[in-house]
């Protein structure tokens, strides 16, 4: 099984200065007919850049990755990437375990911001801290994830999968400068019990601009019959 990482499920947020998200627990089923399979499988990320920038690509990670096979625990003491200006990220850690016929991994990181779309009239965006997980169970698999220290957009009270929030241009004719998708989940279809989720993915200039691409953060995988 190669790393991927896309993205989570359902959350619940309180909309404060010092934002915090608990994603609520959310189960996969496995396929009906499982065949004999490899051992569960789990990675993580903390986070990683894929832009390009006035023509220019940036690829960076997946950060301070792990593989319960291959690299069961990283980290890193931080990433600056295009100077601190397009993302920043403090220290954070993987950890992916196996034990028991099952497997998990846990993403935290600290103290992430961009200010890329600031030269734009956007805002910059903060997260003090974040955690993704996931896990395989006795019926496919679950992930959660925390975030605190939000800034830069406004988050409601209940977080759907898949939420959305669209950072505006500074005219009311102007693109959005960003797509912020908090708790972006991916499963296959029909699904398998596998899953891959992103705490936070920000998705720059999504109709085309100086900017355009991927950041994200606390990413994290994981697939109960292994590759």
């Amino acid at each position: 099984m190669a790393h991927r990482f896309h993205a989570g499920r359902a959350a619940r947020m309180a909309a404060t200065g010092a934002a915090t998200a608990l994603v609520l627990t959310a189960v996969l089923p496995a396929a009906a007919q499982a065949q004999e399979q490899e051992q569960p499988a789990a990675f993580g990320s903390v986070g990683l850049v894929d832009v390009v920038h006035e023509g220019n690509e940036v690829r960076v990670g997946p950060i301070a990755d792990c593989d319960v096979d291959e690299q069961p625990e990283n980290s890193t003491p931080g990433v600056d990437v295009g100077g601190g200006d397009l993302a920043r990220y403090g220290s954070g850690e993987t950890t992916c375990e196996r034990a028991d016929g099952r497997a998990s991994t846990t993403a935290t990181g600290e103290r992430f911001s961009t200010s890329i779309l600031e030269e734009y009239g956007g805002p910059e965006i903060r997260v003090r801290s974040f955690t993704a997980q996931c896990q395989t169970t006795e019926n496919g698999s679950s992930s959660s994830m925390q975030l605190s220290g939000v800034s830069g957009f406004d988050l409601p009270q209940e977080i759907p999968p898949n939420h959305e929030i669209l950072i505006p241009g500074d005219d009311a004719d102007a693109a959005p400068l960003a797509k912020v998708v908090l708790n972006e989940f991916t499963a296959p279809d029909p699904p398998d019990g596998s899953l891959e989720m992103s705490a936070v993915r920000i998705q720059l200039f999504p109709e085309g601009g100086p900017v355009t691409g991927d950041i994200r953060l606390g990413m994290a995988a994981c697939d109960p019959y292994g590759a």
